[in-house]
């Protein structure tokens, strides 16, 4: 069949609009038509340089949609589920999976390349093989992927809602509560405020954190973050350590959560001067895996008992989290809605990406006409 996507090409190129051909599902795999689609960060990456992928891709890796068509042996989702893509998958029997950490699952070795776990492809273009962000591509119409890459969630939850949890959601969310393993009454700093940050502060605030201390240069997302819960706001690392020191009586910060766009020294530098002795630093924000962007004083490590570490997916394991997510959602433990700053169209993509650039969104979403 063939199908309208946003493909890139090259690094520091803007994503074309095209038409693909698609082939069906074939073992463990399904035809999935894409409802919505968000535009996270992580795609930047691509357009940036900071990641380098195999090249074309179809970018997005945060998708909800419908089953259309299963392949043989198909026995998590049927024609007519809803589904919440995950941008890892899991296999649920290799090593990581099979110990609780599923956003660590062998499979995920082939997000970069885009293709299915038997390496082969399903896109075509003019002939030649085009890959999926995440082994998704969601900035498609329809893709074929494999189960192992969806959640079947209740079918009365919007989808346009539903899709942030393949991502930003369950990332931020988890990467409070999980990875930075928040308690009733710590001290939280989190470093920029965009589709994963502002669900660090949701996952802050319903750890029981005391204080909720967020930094980012833009106002209007200084603002959201108050109004989703946090309880200070600064535009810059330094003032907000100084406010640190004074509310936690010179102990400083339990944890500071690192979820900027793009990693480097100095603001992995400022968290760790924030926190506290046996404070934690988490980064779940990207940059270049090659380049070597913290340094850090190892006594201050060592006498002080800090913990510098990293998290993908939040530490969150995608085939519950994201239920669990909808779950609080439905029972108004954290919200969603409100995460939406602006929907586009499939050929408005590059102006998404732009809004984002220019700190105008939370999230925005992407949403497919058919």
């Amino acid at each position: 069949m063939k199908t309208k996507a946003a493909i890139l090409t090259a690094a520091h190129q803007p994503f074309e609009i095209v038409e693909l051909d698609l082939d069906g599902p074939k073992e463990g795999e399904i035809l999935i038509r894409y409802v919505t689609a968000g535009l996270c960060h992580s795609d930047l990456h691509l357009i940036d340089g900071d990641i380098e992928p195999r090249f074309p891709m179809v970018g997005g890796h945060e998708g909800a949609g419908v089953v259309e068509e299963v392949g043989p042996g198909v026995t998590k989702v049927a024609p007519g589920d809803h589904v919440v893509c995950s941008f890892i998958p899991s296999c649920g029997h290799c090593r990581y999976c099979s110990t609780g950490r599923q956003s660590l699952c062998d499979l995920g070795a082939g997000i970069a390349v885009g293709c299915m776990p038997d390496q082969t492809f399903r896109m075509r273009l003019d002939g030649e093989d085009v890959g999926g962000m995440c082994m998704l591509g969601t900035f498609s119409q329809y893709g074929t992927i494999s189960q192992d890459s969806v959640v079947k969630i209740d079918p009365s939850i919007p989808l346009e809602v539903a899709v942030l949890t393949g991502c930003g959601v369950p990332t931020g969310w988890g990467t409070a509560v999980y990875a930075g393993g928040v308690r009733p009454g710590d001290t939280v700093v989190i470093y920029g405020i965009g589709g994963v940050g502002i669900n660090s502060v949701q996952g802050a605030v319903h750890a029981g954190a005391k204080n909720v201390v967020v930094v980012d240069p833009v106002a209007f997302k200084r603002d959201t973050a108050m109004k989703m819960g946090a309880t200070h706001a600064f535009a810059d690392a330094e003032e907000a350590q100084q406010a640190v020191v004074e509310m936690t009586r010179g102990q400083g910060a339990d944890q500071a959560l690192i979820t900027v766009g793009t990693v480097d020294s100095a603001v992995v530098t400022a968290a760790f001067e924030t926190v506290g002795k046996g404070g934690t630093v988490v980064i779940t924000g990207l940059a270049n895996p090659g380049l070597l962007n913290i340094q850090l004083p190892s006594g201050l490590l060592t006498l002080f008992e800090k913990s510098v570490k990293g998290a993908l997916f939040g530490s969150s394991n995608p085939q519950y989290d994201i239920v669990r997510m909808l779950d609080l959602y439905q029972a108004g433990q954290i919200k969603l809605d409100e995460l939406i700053t602006q929907r586009y169209r499939l050929d408005q993509i590059n102006q998404g990406y732009q809004d984002l650039q220019d700190g105008k969104n939370i999230r925005g979403v992407l949403v497919h006409e058919h």
